[in-house]
């Protein structure tokens, strides 16, 4: 029995086994983490889904599921995709800036 329980097993207000497969990657002290988790996906799949990983991995997945949670509960309808795109948008724009930029240097080059 761990003396103190983690978020996760705080949230669901139950005893946290010394074997608890949340323990490790929600700490008592972010309770957030795991409820925007949760809500997005279910403490039952987050479970499955970290008892189907690696030990080695689960750390990052818990991450990303993390990013993920709390990017759908920002923007329902896009969650990351909705910065994903943006980050693209961006992207096309400065590369578009930068040909124009090179383009003109080559002029200025050629006049000298």
């Amino acid at each position: 029995m761990n003396p103190k329980r983690c978020a996760a097993c705080k949230y669901l207000r139950r005893r946290c086994p010394k074997d608890c497969i949340f323990s490790p990657y929600f700490p008592p002290s972010d309770p957030d983490k795991f409820a925007c988790i949760r809500r997005i996906y279910g403490a039952g799949n987050v479970s499955k889904m970290l008892q189907q990983l690696p030990v080695q991995t689960r750390a990052e997945a818990v991450e990303s599921l993390s990013f993920e949670a709390r990017c759908r509960i920002e923007d329902p309808v896009y969650g990351c995709v909705g910065i994903i795109s943006l980050l693209q948008t961006q992207i096309q724009k400065t590369q578009t800036l930068l040909a124009k930029t090179q383009a003109e240097i080559a002029v200025c080059s050629n006049q000298t």
